[in-house]
């Protein structure tokens, strides 16, 4: 079996949690030597207008609960897509209700660092500069990493409620068909994923 499909099969035997549904384990080359760089995603919907977002990179692990008031998922899937233009920066917000839970995606080459900042109230803290928020998770992964695990966790919303399912708990946004196609047409054109899609 080749290695990379032999670390694909051991990352999804060692998952922490079942909660972590969207796994990604890819080879890289870093000073020669051959490496594991893992990360895994979640998007459940856990209630009337909330789901619950859980990022895990092998080491440190970080969970929100976001609420419908924004159109959370289209807004993540849109970030991610926007790491395959010519911006090498994307933002978004989740809102916590009232926090404001910031992601800053910063491309690196083929990296992205992805930085998740808290601000206590969404209502004032929309325009504050990324410093004035608290870090509460860092991690460096592949972009194809990131777009792979972000793709098969919204993906596996659509099959569990369907599209007219997710609107009725969502509520406020249908779902987000179009952000989703977008990044996966990306994804599979500009990078060498060799994972099921």
């Amino acid at each position: 079996m080749p290695d990379a499909l032999v670390q694909l099969a051991v990352a999804w035997r060692t998952l922490p949690s079942p909660a972590f549904s969207a796994a990604v384990a890819l080879s890289a080359t870093d000073q020669g030597d051959s490496v594991t760089r893992s990360l895994h995603f979640s998007w459940e919907l856990s209630g009337s207008g909330w789901a619950t977002c859980r990022i895990w990179d092998g080491s440190t692990k970080h969970r929100e609960s976001v609420s419908y008031c924004t159109n959370a998922l289209a807004d993540l899937l849109k970030g991610v897509t926007g790491l395959y233009g010519p911006h090498g920066i994307q933002r978004f917000s989740f809102d916590l209700e009232p926090a404001e839970a910031r992601w800053i995606l910063r491309r690196r080459n083929s990296d992205v660092h992805i930085t998740i900042r808290r601000f206590p109230d969404m209502s004032t803290s929309f325009d504050a500069p990324d410093g004035k928020g608290i870090l509460v998770w860092t991690s460096t992964r592949p972009r194809t990493s990131l777009a792979h695990a972000v793709l098969m966790a919204a993906e596996k919303v659509r099959r569990t409620h369907g599209e007219d399912g997710y609107l009725q708990k969502w509520q406020m946004h249908a779902f987000p068909t179009t952000e989703l196609e977008t990044l996966r047409h990306l994804h599979l054109a500009a990078d060498d994923c060799a994972l099921q899609h």
